[in-house]
């Protein structure tokens, strides 16, 4: 697949920390960190915190950024996994801007190699994927599936109710530069893709409604 980046991003350079700790008095919290998740909900009804993802909220004088989203989503699994997953399908177009929020966070590893399982009762889910080396970008310090990579998965495994929407999202979204006619080809050209017709089906409902 062709090598496709994400759009210029804060903290896209940043290596992956809690953006709770910093001198301005923090951004991004997660639960237990500065604050528990408590407090966190109750600052939330006070108006001080929007939630953003899983345990994590954001200040409400900083708006929502693919880094905020991309960090908050993976503070949903353990840190020691981090640097072995990647935000994938939902999750991934979610932090591009263009799909709602997941209820479940959805992850992939390469399936070549050896990944600790996820603890029980984790707001999230990992698929065991093969991942080439144009399939993956960083966002924040945080691993997520390439805005080429992210369409194919939503055209695939994306439901009814939001997956043609998103895929004119990611589509329309300049700085993804990831035009549906180039999912397209690359989808077709894919071999052993279970549900293939249908995520073609999609893929050419999406491009027929953006015209």
């Amino acid at each position: 697949m062709p090598n496709s980046q994400g759009p210029p991003v804060q903290g896209r350079a940043l290596a992956h920390r809690d953006l709770a700790i910093n001198s301005t008095g923090g951004v991004l919290f997660h639960g237990g960190s500065l604050f528990s998740s408590v407090e966190l909900q109750a600052m939330q009804l006070d108006g001080l915190m929007v939630h953003v993802c899983g345990d994590s909220y954001v200040r409400t004088d900083q708006p929502s950024t693919p880094a905020i989203r991309a960090q908050s989503a993976i503070n949903t699994v353990p840190r020691s996994l981090h640097a072995r997953v990647a935000l994938a399908r939902q999750s991934a177009a979610w932090v591009y801007g263009c799909a709602p929020a997941p209820a479940v966070v959805s992850l992939v590893t390469d399936h070549r190699r050896r990944t600790t399982a996820l603890p029980a009762f984790c707001e999230a889910v990992m698929h065991q994927v093969t991942l080439g080396p144009c399939d993956l970008s960083t966002i924040g310090g945080v691993a997520v599936t390439s805005p080429l990579r992210t369409a194919l998965d939503v055209a695939v495994h994306g439901q009814d109710s939001w997956a043609v929407e998103a895929l004119q999202s990611i589509a329309a979204a300049p700085g993804l530069r990831c035009p549906l006619h180039l999912v397209i080809l690359s989808l077709e050209s894919s071999v052993r893709v279970p549900g293939k017709a249908r995520a073609l089906s999609r893929l050419r409902e999406a491009l027929r409604v953006s015209r």
